[in-house]
């Protein structure tokens, strides 16, 4: 196991921190989807988010980090998750939409990694997203036409906070420290490229465009760089509890 540079800890902290949070995010899911197939769907998803956070948690307890702060015994406001899942709102399009929005963001993030210490891990775990993203996909082509302006509305919320989380535009070949640093393959304005064409695509043909996202977020100068944000904002305290699972002390054997 090498020594990272700081920056490269705080941006798989931040990746970390995003699934930790889809985990719970989909948990809800599970229990709130439209159907069936959507309730599975999630609890699925949510059970693997919770082994790829484990994984990058030894990870990151190599390079010094605490495994109880890791474990959730920290203020929210040092949880360095993606902006759009702090809350959601709105019905089922719009979780989905937000959901489906993040963990793209958080996938191409880790599959940027280019470090000898993530071996196959990216690999396999890229076995598990390519499901939890194709499922996205089926689902938001079929409700483009029937939940337009729902659809529409949260890709305009949400893209500018998954934008911030992958990095500034400006961040290219020459000036993305994580690039620079031989951490990633590619910089953060490649990723964004990739990332928006991927949506552009896959609405092309159908009423939702992504005309009006504010493509030019996040202001580098607003932005803060561990937490992937700008404008401060966490998770509440109360999703932090059930994440850490205080209320399950009671029967854990010694």
């Amino acid at each position: 196991m090498s020594e990272w540079p700081d920056i490269a800890v705080d941006y798989v902290q931040a990746i970390t921190d995003t699934k930790i949070v889809l985990g719970h995010r989909y948990a809800q899911w599970s229990l709130t989807g439209p159907s069936l197939e959507d309730d599975i769907g999630g609890a699925s998803a949510a059970q693997e988010e919770v082994g790829h956070v484990r994984q990058l948690f030894r990870l990151l307890e190599d390079q010094g980090r605490d495994s109880d702060w890791l474990d959730g015994h920290r203020d929210p406001e040092a949880v360095n998750n993606v902006a759009s899942l702090d809350s959601i709102d709105g019905e089922w399009p719009e979780y989905l939409t937000t959901m489906a929005t993040a963990d793209r963001a958080a996938w191409y993030l880790l599959d940027a990694i280019d470090h000898e210490d993530f071996g196959g891990m990216v690999t396999k775990m890229g076995e598990d997203e390519y499901f939890h993203l194709e499922y996205h996909d089926a689902r938001l082509d079929s409700l483009a036409e029937k939940e337009t302006d729902a659809i529409q509305s949260t890709l305009e919320e949400t893209l500018p906070h998954t934008l911030a989380f992958i990095g500034p535009a400006e961040y290219d070949a020459e000036s993305d420290p994580l690039y620079e640093a031989g951490f990633t393959d590619r910089p953060a304005s490649e990723i964004r490229e990739s990332y928006l064409g991927h949506f552009e695509d896959l609405f092309e043909g159908t009423p939702v465009s992504l005309e009006n996202v504010d493509r030019s977020a996040p202001d580098i100068e607003a932005w803060n760089e561990t937490r992937r944000r700008v404008n401060g904002g966490s998770i509440p305290e109360a999703d932090l509890v059930q994440i850490r699972g205080d209320s399950n002390e009671l029967y854990v054997m010694d």
